[in-house]
């Protein structure tokens, strides 16, 4: 387990799915703040590339948007070192082979897991094509964006 190794913020989604690239706004966001220490990537091609994404890092926190039938803008957040993430959480017909659960329980099997991992799933409206994000969820993640800016402030030494 990294102490010292960066802090790793992943935004997962599609652009073009309206609500769907909430995960990737939030990422953008965190990384417009030049963070020292912070890496970001904006979008992964699969969830297999999680696992290598958080190697050696100390903390992460993923970024995707939900669709469990909560009311939308609703924010989930995981602590999934310590609790199991519900299978339904996220969009059933996601592009990704394999999804946010699937590649943590991958990284425990490999031993890869980072010391602290976060996942925020903001749920979605509408996962429509389109580029805009609707107004509930644009304001969750900003929400998302200030708790994850806030933790990494306690991380960070001062």
């Amino acid at each position: 387990m990294a102490t010292d190794g960066p802090i790793v913020v992943i935004g997962v989604g599609n652009d073009f799915r309206s609500d769907d690239g909430v995960g990737l706004t939030v990422a953008r966001a965190i990384a417009a703040l030049n963070l020292p220490g912070v890496t970001v990537i904006v979008g992964v091609a699969d969830g297999s590339n999680l696992v290598t994404a958080w190697e050696n890092s100390r903390a992460v926190f993923i970024v995707d948007c939900a669709r469990s039938g909560a009311e939308s803008g609703t924010i989930h957040r995981f602590d999934p070192l310590s609790e199991d993430i519900p299978a339904d959480i996220f969009p059933r017909f996601s592009t990704h082979a394999i999804d946010i659960p699937e590649s943590i329980k991958l990284g425990r099997l490999l031993g890869n897991l980072p010391p602290q991992l976060t996942v925020y799933a903001i749920e979605g409206e509408n996962l429509a094509a389109g580029a805009e994000l609707t107004y509930k969820v644009k304001t969750a993640a900003e929400k998302v964006t200030a708790m994850i800016q806030e933790t990494i402030a306690h991380i960070l030494p001062r």
